[in-house]
């Protein structure tokens, strides 16, 4: 009983420092590629636990006390960058407000209620001995622009990963594949002429055709957690003048690419299958998933969870080991004017994270 009244006294005593934590977070701006600041309020809360850290540019890294090269090794990663408020906010989004069991702020919710959560779960572990795996905790930048500064940055500098934790809203419910996303530019070329004579090649037209075979097309593997491959045009351009047949017009297809699916491949069957010219963005942001029967998994369904497959982009896009998305929050939340998450989120964070490694570790 004694030990399990000091554990429990322990994690509660961590969460409230993840909560002193994402309030000092909060009240400091961070947008992406402007996260100086926010690095160096988590180079605090690591000093103040006696944890050595590295950092790279914004990013910050530890591993625990005893670190043994022979074991295999566990990320924990979330980003403390954010978006700009938007103009809807009716608070400070600067000032952290504790108001009907919930702390608003920028931040809060995306992502964090994760990040702090997983500090503090890197803090209970970190000078624990013989457990399976190491852990190193990643505090990363630039997530929301999915900038080539933050995590991407950082993997070289790290060991070798067995599998990782990506600190994401999900109410603490386990996103066990995410979408990869291939952004592609294109152009329709025609040839210009005079639009009230029979003169000319219209380039609209011809990038019509394109979309309505993006509209109609459906790749054939379907993932049983992200369903289908999903395009989108989502921009389109052309023409100068109304008496004038265009020569060019670009659009931009977003695609959301699932496990099923490399990005060269997905870019290869669309170049083979249109007309225009194709031009991908990058070929960075890869589908992740990890498999329903890892350990890690079953912990969080042996905890009550869900697995389910999200929509949205991630750090897990440039991990190259199988990762879980799970995380404080809601979803929803993010992004929104006002953001917030309850207060009891984060000690429910907490006290997750340290359950489901418990049972793995």
């Amino acid at each position: 009983m004694h030990q399990f009244t000091d554990t429990s006294t322990k994690q509660t005593n961590l969460a409230d420092d993840a909560l002193t934590l994402l309030k000092r977070l909060i009240a400091t701006p961070s947008f992406s590629r402007e996260e100086e600041q926010t690095a160096t309020v988590i180079e605090g809360f690591l000093q103040e636990k006696q944890i050595p850290f590295n950092r790279l540019k914004n990013n910050i890294w530890a591993q625990n006390l005893y670190f043994d090269p022979a074991k295999p090794t566990l990320l924990l990663n979330s980003h403390h960058d954010t978006v700009k408020p938007n103009k809807s906010w009716t608070l400070d989004p600067f000032e952290p407000l504790e108001r009907d069991g919930k702390l608003f702020g920028l931040g809060s919710n995306d992502a964090g209620g994760c990040l702090v959560s997983l500090l503090a779960t890197f803090a209970y572990f970190y000078d624990r001995t013989g457990m399976a795996y190491n852990i190193v905790i990643a505090a990363t930048a630039e997530e929301e622009i999915s900038g080539q500064d933050g995590l991407e940055l950082l993997l070289p500098e790290l060991p070798v990963f067995s599998f990782a934790i990506v600190g994401e809203p999900t109410e603490m419910q386990l996103a066990i594949a995410e979408k990869g996303l291939l952004v592609l530019d294109c152009t329709a070329h025609g040839v210009s002429g005079h639009a009230a004579r029979d003169e000319g090649d219209n380039a609209i037209y011809k990038a019509i055709q394109d979309i309505n075979w993006l509209t109609t097309y459906q790749f054939p593997k379907v993932s049983p957690t992200l369903g289908p491959v999903k395009l989108s045009v989502t921009i389109i351009n052309a023409g100068m003048q109304h008496n004038v047949v265009p020569d060019a017009c670009t659009f931009a297809i977003d695609v959301r690419v699932t496990e099923q699916y490399t990005l060269e491949e997905v870019n290869e069957t669309i170049q083979a299958n249109i007309q225009a010219e194709v031009k991908p963005r990058s070929i960075r942001l890869k589908p992740s998933s990890i498999p329903a029967e890892h350990p890690i998994v079953q912990a969080g369904l042996a905890l009550g969870r869900y697995t389910y497959g999200s929509p949205t982009t991630s750090d897990q896009a440039v991990l190259n080991c199988p990762s879980l998305k799970c995380g404080p929050g809601h979803s929803g939340r993010s992004h929104s004017a006002d953001e917030f998450i309850y207060l009891n989120e984060i000690a429910e964070g907490v006290t997750g994270y340290i359950q489901m490694l418990e049972q793995v570790l």
